[in-house]
């Protein structure tokens, strides 16, 4: 491909996105730039204070439980109080509860506390996966999600690879980085982004259309099913930050090691993100969220014979391209079926499962490598992968044909400032197939 190919391509995968997104998008990067605690807590809590497997993994779980609480509640205010000021308010918790953790001390204290980091930083994830779906056409969600799932890994991998070598010197440096980004996001988030929440229109009400409650979430059997198999996918993703660096650890490997191997991570999302969603856009949606289970899953067991850092980053290689499959297409389909006036709901009960997978995914690694060893972990991951896979394949069929989204209401005007409605009024179109749409035409956002 020749260079201007190239400049052509990038230039076409960014086109046509409202500025509202871009602050998102800028949010997005600055927060994975300061990423510390949900990545070394395992490293810091065996090689800096020496607690065993198991009590890793209860603190870990800890901060896993706190997000399962918030993430139906954030979801609940998202669609209540608005988009802005519960992402606002989550931030800026966060940053204090990550300082606030660096300086714990008593074992009590550093679970506790890691129970409000979870609650406070997993609070965010509705607010803006709602405001994304708000803010952007539903024809340019997929190169959305694309794009702002490589902010997130570009941050990542920069923010890993050092934050290692940081914590060589001083893990609270790490905490109080990672604080100060974090607030940061928040005063970004309160200058430069209005609120994107839906409001009805003078016609629904009138027609008394009933408001979208946990119950009306709860019944969608399809959405639910979307949930359950998110949860599975997000269990095997979730062991290269806690599994893998606890195996890492129990085979000598260093922080400086780790922080280089699932940099790889980071990395190759960065450089093959866009490119692989432009490949994969016109692909059957189910045939490829099947791909990414199976890709996940072997690829993690895949681990059990990596025996240098270099052999360590290839496997990394192989479920980072599940990722990179999974996450727009898995993302795309989730707000196709979210209701209008019900998305923070949605979203937050989408959040649940990756929550729910934060709690158990420590359990499991922590568990399974103390008593039977790191090689069962990763056989377990091919398992889940295999019915990860399974479930992808029963839930997809007729899926494109009925088009089967929950009643949408027609779209209506953001509640934003006059100055930039224009920009950020969602076009509502009718349910087309649920096949990505082409990057090359089409304009997209992301979330932050």
């Amino acid at each position: 491909m020749s260079v201007a190919s190239l400049r052509r391509a990038a230039r076409e995968s960014v086109s046509g996105l409202p500025r509202e997104f871009w602050w998102l998008w800028t949010s997005t990067l600055v927060n994975r730039l300061g990423a510390f605690v949900a990545t070394f807590m395992t490293l810091y809590l065996t090689l800096e204070r020496g607690y065993s497997a198991s009590f890793v993994g209860l603190v870990v779980a800890l901060h896993g439980l706190g997000g399962v609480v918030s993430s139906v509640v954030a979801g609940v205010l998202t669609d209540r109080l608005g988009r802005r000021p519960t992402l606002v308010a989550a931030q800026a918790s966060t940053a204090f509860s990550v300082a606030l953790l660096g300086f714990m001390q008593h074992p009590a204290a550093i679970a506790g506390v890691a129970l409000l980091v979870g609650m406070t930083s997993n609070a965010s994830r509705p607010a803006v996966q709602a405001m994304m779906a708000d803010i952007v056409r539903p024809e340019d969600r997929v190169r959305a999600f694309a794009l702002n799932y490589w902010a997130i890994n570009l941050g990542f991998a920069v923010s890993s690879t050092a934050a290692g070598f940081v914590a060589e010197y001083s893990y609270l440096a790490g905490f109080l980085g990672e604080a100060a980004l974090t607030l940061a996001c928040a005063v970004l988030v309160y200058v430069k982004l209005p609120e994107s929440r839906p409001v009805r229109t003078e016609a629904e009400k009138a027609a008394a259309e009933p408001a979208t409650g946990l119950g009306t979430v709860l019944r969608d059997g399809r959405f639910m099913g979307v949930v359950g198999l998110s949860f599975l996918i997000s269990l095997i993703f979730m062991q290269g930050s806690f599994g893998l660096p606890l195996a890492m650890s129990a085979a000598g490997f260093s922080t400086a090691d780790f922080g280089l191997v699932i940099g790889v991570n980071g990395l190759l999302i960065v450089l093959l993100q866009i490119p692989v969603t432009r490949l994969i856009e016109r692909r059957d949606p189910q045939k490829l969220l099947v791909v990414s289970a199976l890709l996940a899953g072997y690829g993690f067991a895949l681990t059990a014979f990596g025996g240098s850092v270099w052999s360590l980053a290839l496997t990394v290689c192989v479920w980072t391209l599940a990722e990179i499959i999974n996450s727009p297409t898995q993302m795309g389909l989730v707000a196709r079926l979210s209701p209008l006036h019900g998305r923070g709901r949605y979203q937050g009960m989408y959040t649940l499962s990756w929550a729910v997978a934060s709690l158990v995914a420590p359990l499991m690694a922590g568990f399974v490598i103390q008593h039977y060893g790191a090689a069962w972990l990763w056989t377990s991951m091919a398992a889940l992968g295999m019915v990860a896979a399974l479930g992808y394949w029963l839930l997809m069929r007729g899926l494109s044909e009925a088009g089967a989204a929950p009643a949408v209401a027609p779209a209506v005007a953001p509640a934003v400032a006059p100055a930039v409605a224009p920009a950020v009024v969602p076009a509502v179109a009718a349910p087309t197939e649920l096949v990505p749409v082409p990057v090359a035409k089409t304009a997209a956002a992301a979330e932050a």
